[in-house]
């Protein structure tokens, strides 16, 4: 396997004059010999994962703290990095959870009324590896021709070890088929978001049960403003921890691994259908319910992530620019109805499609109340396109109530006129 160099692009610079000064070594291995030198930015270290590549131009610190990036190496390829530095507000999660990140020009300094501190400095604070001065460039270019690979990214004293032995830490490390890492990413407890912390005034109109598989705290925000209380569970909730908390219906977040790992999820999610509930999923819940409608889930060559990424809305007809992270999708039926082959649950259409390259984006169950996207309509940061989402949930919790009270009155009516 022949190992290539390309080397710095640029020089590290201090936080207080434009002048170059000494900066420490680091480098980028590719699982297919590809090296990519550079200088370290954040911590100092070893970082293993896969290597993957974000287009949003906006919202690196949303990025970063995805959950879905768990174990992977993210490239920006947006060339600044770190002009607005972090705060304590825009975190959507209670860490970083980034394996390796990947900059060309890191910010000399941030320069925003609500920056907090320095990326730099919080990628050190949460021991977080990085590289910068790198051609992101034609990193974005040979994943997209050659796909997502394992990758390590290595520096300080990590970074001495010759480039065979880099290459074979690689080659040692996990792929990200076959990963389980939902259960890492999620609480430990459940908690609730409760409406009137979100301007929402009066009574929660509905209560959800939300499953955290690498939930964005965005994601109850938006359904606590529309009046929604969001119970969030931990990903190994069981069907009576569901029950538990009554809920109008049920929901599944984005998350990290293989859908193929999520049988418990999945078993979950089927006995949720089979009483009725109204279900929405997005991400990772999206190819959970595939899975529970009997459909498979395969790896894409090197995923879509960013915050552009078009997609069709089949029932309207209207194109979203949407905010993605996945690296897996549901291998469905793009055109037409079908029967799904787990057959109690009717039928289903494929309701979005990418219009990059037609991957399935959505799902729309037609004989029970689901569905579910493969993107993330919080959109934090990102565009607000896909926010009728939640609304449209929010409709299918109200018209199920309304068809069982309707149902239930009935009833009540054939009792009372045998009487």
């Amino acid at each position: 396997m022949p190992i290539v160099e390309s080397k710095t692009v640029t020089e590290t610079v201090t936080a207080d004059s434009a002048t170059s000064v000494p900066s420490t070594p680091a480098a980028l291995v590719l699982e297919d010999g590809r090296i990519f030198r550079g200088t370290s930015y954040g911590a100092q270290g070893k970082a293993l994962g896969e290597a993957v590549f974000a287009t949003g131009m906006t919202g690196y610190q949303e990025t970063i703290t995805d959950p879905s990036y768990a174990r992977q190496l993210v490239v920006q390829t947006a060339p600044h990095i770190g002009n607005t530095g972090v705060n304590s507000d825009d975190a959507e999660s209670r860490r970083i959870w980034v394996a390796g990140y990947i900059v060309r020009d890191a910010a000399r300094r941030p320069s925003n009324w609500r920056s907090e501190r320095s990326l730099d400095e919080e990628l050190v604070e949460q021991g977080i590896v990085g590289i910068q001065g790198v051609d992101t460039r034609a990193i974005t270019r040979h994943l997209r021709e050659h796909k997502s690979m394992r990758a390590g990214v290595f520096s300080g004293e990590a970074a001495q070890a010759t480039e065979k032995e880099l290459l074979a830490a690689v080659l040692a490390s996990a792929p990200m088929e076959g990963s389980r890492l939902a259960e890492e990413v999620s609480v430990d407890k459940a908690y609730v978001v409760e409406p009137k912390d979100h301007g929402w005034e009066g009574e929660p109109r509905f209560s959800i049960a939300a499953i955290d598989l690498g939930i964005k705290a965005m994601t109850p925000v938006r359904f606590a403003e529309r009046g929604v209380r969001v119970h969030v569970l931990p990903a190994t909730a069981t069907l009576e921890e569901v029950n538990a908390v009554n809920p109008d219906g049920f929901f599944m977040s984005n998350g990290p691994g293989d859908p193929a790992t999520a049988d418990a999820q999945v078993k979950l999610l089927r006995s949720v259908l089979d009483e009725k509930l109204p279900y929405f999923g997005i991400c990772f819940g999206n190819q959970i319910l595939g899975r529970a409608l009997g459909f498979g889930t395969y790896k894409l060559r090197y995923g879509h992530r960013g915050i552009n990424q078009p997609v069709l809305d089949r029932r309207t007809g209207k194109v979203e620019i949407t905010s993605q992270n996945h690296g897996f999708a549901v291998d469905a039926p793009l055109d037409g109805a079908t029967q799904a082959p787990e057959e109690r649950y009717g039928r289903v259409e494929v309701s979005h499609i990418s219009l990059n390259d037609d991957v399935v984006e959505g799902l729309a169950c037609l004989d029970i109340p689901a569905f579910s996207v493969q993107y993330h309509p919080e959109a934090a940061a990102g565009p607000h396109d896909a926010a009728y989402l939640f609304d449209r949930f929010i409709d299918l919790m109200a018209e199920t109530k309304a068809a069982v009270a309707g149902a239930q009155n009935t009833t009540d009516s054939k009792t009372e006129d045998k009487k």
